[in-house]
C-alpha cells in the first residue's frame, strides 16, 4: 500500500512539472441564475432594455454577478481562473472574497463539496483555486461575485486535461426559483460567494436559483415585477421588507404581487417577514421600524387571503436567525453563520411549496 501511494505520488509530481494551466473562456459553459438572457453583458441579471428606465442605484446594482455560477466539468489536476470585475468596489464590513472572488464547489455523491475560492487582486485576478488533485472526471460549479460585476472570465485547467460540458443536470435548471430582496438577498455580508443563502439553498436543493437582490433598493420598483413575472418558476420568494418603507409597501406591495400572479396563476409566492435584527433590543427606532413593517406586510397577506388568492405563504422571522445575537456583521448584514441559519429554517419550507 505504501509503495502504491508512492509511485502514485511521483506520477503525479511528475505529470504536475509537464503541464501547464490553459485558460478556456467559461462564456462556452452554461450560466445558472439568470431571470434572462437580454442583458447587457454575459454576466449581469438585468435586462438591456432597462438600462435607461429603471432607476440609476438599480440598474448599477444589477449588474453586479450575486447568484450567477458557471457549470463545467474537467479531470484536471487543478482549477484556475483569470476574471475581472467591472468596478473594483470594496467595503469595510465584508471580505474581498465575497464582494469580487470566486467559489469552487465539486459534485461528490449527489452533493456539492466546497474546493476552494479565488481570491481577487484587484480589478482584474488571477488565482489557482484547488490544485494537487488527481486526475479525475468531476463536476464543477463556480460561483460569481455577489457585490461586483464580473466582466470577463476564463477557467484554468492543466495542459493535459480536458474541460467540457456538464454530463449532470445539476443544480437542476427547469423551473428555478426566483428571490427578489435587499442587500441580505445579495448576498452582504457573506465571506465569500458561495455562503449566501441563496447560493446555500441552490446547493442544497439542487435547483437553480436565481438571486434579485438589490442592496438598500427592494424598493418594489414594478419593472422588476415584470422582469420576475418573466421567469417559469417553481417558487417565488418576496423577500424585501429590509427596504420597503411602510408607504411603499402600502402603495406598491399588491400591484408588485399582481404583475407575477397574472403571468404565474398557480405557482407559489412566499412572503417573509423583516428579520428581527440583532440590535434592535437597543435601537428603539430600529425595533419600532421593524415592527411596523411586519404589522404592515401581515395585513397586506391577510387582505389577499380575504380576497381569495391561492397558493400564498407566509413565513415569520422570529427564528430566521437565531436568539443570541451572533449571526450578523454590523446588526443588521448577515455572517456566514446568519446565512446558514437562514437557509436552514428556509429549506424545509421550499422544500414543502415544491412538493404541492
Amino acid at each position: 500500500m505504501r509503495t502504491k501511494l508512492l509511485l502514485m505520488g511521483l506520477l503525479l509530481a511528475v505529470t504536475a512539472s509537464n503541464a501547464q494551466i490553459v485558460y478556456h473562456d467559461a462564456a462556452v459553459f452554461p450560466l445558472l441564475g439568470k431571470a434572462t438572457e437580454s442583458t447587457l453583458t454575459r454576466y449581469e441579471r438585468l435586462p438591456d432594455s432597462l438600462q435607461n428606465i429603471s432607476r440609476k442605484p438599480l440598474w448599477d446594482l444589477g449588474r453586479n454577478s450575486a447568484g450567477l455560477a458557471v457549470r463545467f466539468r474537467s479531470n484536471s489536476t487543478c482549477i484556475a481562473a483569470k476574471w475581472e470585475v467591472l468596478n473594483n468596489f470594496s467595503m469595510n464590513h465584508m471580505t474581498p472574497t465575497g464582494i469580487k472572488g470566486l467559489d469552487l464547489y465539486c459534485l461528490q455523491d449527489g452533493k456539492w463539496i466546497f474546493a476552494g475560492s479565488g481570491r481577487p487582486q484587484g480589478k482584474a485576478s488571477t488565482a489557482t483555486i484547488v490544485k494537487n488533485m488527481l486526475p479525475e472526471e468531476r463536476e464543477y460549479l463556480l460561483y460569481l461575485s455577489l457585490y461586483d460585476g464580473v466582466t470577463s472570465l476564463a477557467i484554468g485547467v492543466d495542459s493535459l486535461s480536458e474541460i467540457g460540458q456538464p454530463a449532470v443536470d445539476l443544480p437542476v435548471r427547469t423551473k428555478p426559483i426566483v428571490f427578489y430582496g435587499t442587500s441580505i438577498l445579495q448576498g452582504g455580508c457573506a465571506s465569500r460567494p458561495g455562503m449566501a443563502h441563496i447560493n446555500i439553498l441552490e446547493r442544497k436543493l439542487n435547483r437553480e436559483c436565481i438571486n434579485l437582490g438589490f442592496s438598500g433598493n427592494a424598493l418594489l420598483d414594478l419593472e422588476i415585477a415584470d422582469v420576475i413575472a418573466g421567469v417559469d418558476a417553481s417558487l417565488f420568494v418576496l423577500d424585501f421588507l429590509p427596504n420597503a418603507t411602510v408607504e411603499q409597501m402600502n402603495g406598491r406591495a399588491e400591484k408588485f404581487y399582481s404583475i407575477i400572479r397574472e403571468k404565474h396563476p398557480d405557482t407559489p409566492i412566499l412572503f417573509i417577514e423583516d428579520p428581527i435584527f440583532t440590535h434592535s433590543p437597543f435601537d428603539t427606532r430600529i425595533a419600532k421600524e421593524i415592527k411596523d413593517k411586519n404589522e404592515t406586510i401581515n395585513a397586506i397577506f391577510q387582505s389577499l387571503k380575504n380576497r381569495g388568492e391561492k397558493n400564498i405563504y407566509f413565513l415569520s422571522s422570529k427564528d430566521i436567525i437565531g436568539h443570541d445575537g451572533e449571526a450578523t456583521v454590523d446588526g443588521i448584514h448577515f455572517t456566514d453563520l446568519g446565512f446558514m441559519r437562514y437557509a436552514e429554517v428556509l429549506y424545509p419550507m421550499i422544500t414543502i411549496l415544491l412538493a404541492r
